[in-house]
């Protein structure tokens, strides 16, 4: 986000402090409202809503971006059953996400690291690719990678 100290959607650190991306989003809320910026603000109120309604009261950052995937992922459906492309809601969430590893990027990772020989089967390098790029790769993307990736 822009100014808001929000990198990557990752902790951040403020003055010395580690900020949570809950308690970033949560401080970006009176930001938004006093700007008066309704999309911003109604987006950081759904979300502090969904925070609400975890069985802990204090998320985890991967925690909060599995929150903010899943609204998003909602959104979307919602847009194509209307025939609608886009919302500012979708864009507000999206960036408190962390930027997403490329195609390129994780090709090379698993050319460079990953010995299939130890696998029964491609597809079981999901796991150790997925502990190592985390929040920021996408599970559908990993796994079209790896059922195209060529094993000699």
């Amino acid at each position: 986000m822009i100014g808001s100290g929000i990198t990557n959607g990752m902790e951040t650190k403020h003055g010395g402090n580690k900020v949570s991306l809950q308690e970033s989003i949560a401080a970006e809320l009176k930001t938004a409202m006093k700007k008066r910026d309704r999309v911003r603000t109604d987006a950081i109120r759904v979300l502090i809503g969904e925070f609400q309604r975890q069985p802990d009261k204090s998320l985890t950052d991967q925690q909060v971006v599995g929150i903010i995937r899943k609204l998003v992922k909602s959104e979307k459906e919602l847009l194509a059953v209307s025939g609608r492309e886009d919302s500012g809601f979708i864009m507000v969430l999206e960036g408190y996400l962390p930027q997403q590893a490329g195609e390129e990027d994780i090709k090379g990772w698993i050319a460079e690291h990953v010995d299939f020989s130890q696998f029964g089967n491609k597809m079981q390098a999901m796991k150790p690719i997925m502990a190592h790029f985390g929040p920021a790769a996408d599970g559908n993307l990993v796994k079209r990678i790896l059922q195209n990736f060529d094993v000699e």
